[in-house]
């Protein structure tokens, strides 16, 4: 009992002061001793993230949502596709949608969030939450770069799964901020669950009436269970919830759960969700380890996500310690 105890109080929270002086390590660090209550999910994300990533025996899964790809995160996330930490990247038709069009030229624009919503429609202004993205930047472009993707790949063959053609739009884009790009450019399996709920959707269903192209919807499924099944261990980084958080807990259950889970949300659990819901939940549905490596990280991901690949960085280059 007395053991027990001593393992409990054995870290002494620090106090400190800002320095304004300090480069980010330090201030990881800082977080680390000063303990608080987001900055320590922070660090031990950050941890768990460094852990998961060094581990060569672990297949590793990174899940998001399609709002952050509106915003600068998309950077980020494309940096993590492009360093080689991870193998499949579930996701949804939202995102794959913003990829696009931001891709193709399409600017959207830091706006407010209590702006008239019916000025912007006047105005001809889609409002994301507190970004701003002028009509023309959207539909149209995901519109026309679909429809003549959709056109060249029907003279190719008659069918496709939505990994291939997910495939064929990375190797037409050239942004280099473009997570599809990256996942082409760097062999990453990339899987859409929810592909009918947007505009990339929308297209394809409207193309396949009219000019018969044939997709497969199960194939994705096949090819993704077949890496699930041959891998040893499993580990996530699940930004937001949702179809895309489902989709990685629910798949990794056939590999008897997930030995690291990292979960970025703002989701409450006490209304029963799957997006607010916790790893311990996941356990018993074994989506998740019992003895998995867990965290969750309460939070806009546009903060905390930057903070815990800083965190992972830091790690790998031996500037912190996070104790």
């Amino acid at each position: 009992m007395l053991d027990e105890r001593k393992e409990l109080l054995k870290h002494e929270i620090v106090d400190y002061s800002v320095n304004v002086d300090s480069d980010i390590c330090s201030i990881l660090n800082w977080f680390s001793e000063s303990h608080g209550f987001t900055a320590s999910q922070i660090v031990d994300a950050s941890k768990i993230l460094y852990d998961m990533v060094s581990n060569n025996e672990v297949t590793r899964i990174l899940s998001f949502t399609g709002n952050i790809i509106s915003t600068g995160l998309r950077g980020v996330i494309t940096q993590l596709i492009r360093s080689g930490f991870f193998h499949i990247v579930i996701t949804t038709c939202g995102a794959i949608d913003h990829d696009i069009a931001r891709s193709m030229g399409g600017k959207y624009y830091r706006g407010v969030w209590y702006t008239d919503d019916r000025k912007l429609r006047e105005l001809g202004i889609h409002r994301l939450g507190n970004v701003f993205i002028p009509i023309e930047n959207y539909g149209l472009i995901i519109e026309s770069f679909v429809r003549n993707l959709f056109k060249e790949l029907s003279n190719v063959r008659n069918k496709w799964s939505i990994k291939e053609l997910l495939y064929e739009a990375g190797l037409r884009i050239v942004d280099e901020n473009s997570f599809l790009k990256a996942c082409v450019d760097n062999k990453v399996t990339l899987v859409v669950p929810g592909i009918l709920d947007g505009a990339f959707g929308t297209n394809l269903v409207i193309y396949s009436r009219i000019h018969g192209l044939n997709i497969d919807f199960i194939k994705d499924e096949e090819e993704l269970l077949n890496i699930i099944f041959e891998s040893k261990k499993l580990g996530a980084l699940i930004i937001g919830g949702g179809i895309s958080k489902h989709h990685a807990i629910w798949i990794s259950q056939f590999r008897d759960g997930l030995d690291y889970a990292i979960y970025l949300t703002t989701a409450v659990e006490y209304d029963g969700s799957l997006s607010g819901a916790h790893p311990r939940e996941a356990i018993t549905w074994g989506k998740v380890k019992p003895l998995a490596k867990q965290v969750v990280v309460y939070g806009d991901a546009t903060v905390t996500l930057p903070l815990i690949v800083l965190g992972l960085e830091c790690l790998r280059r031996n500037r912190v310690k996070l104790d």
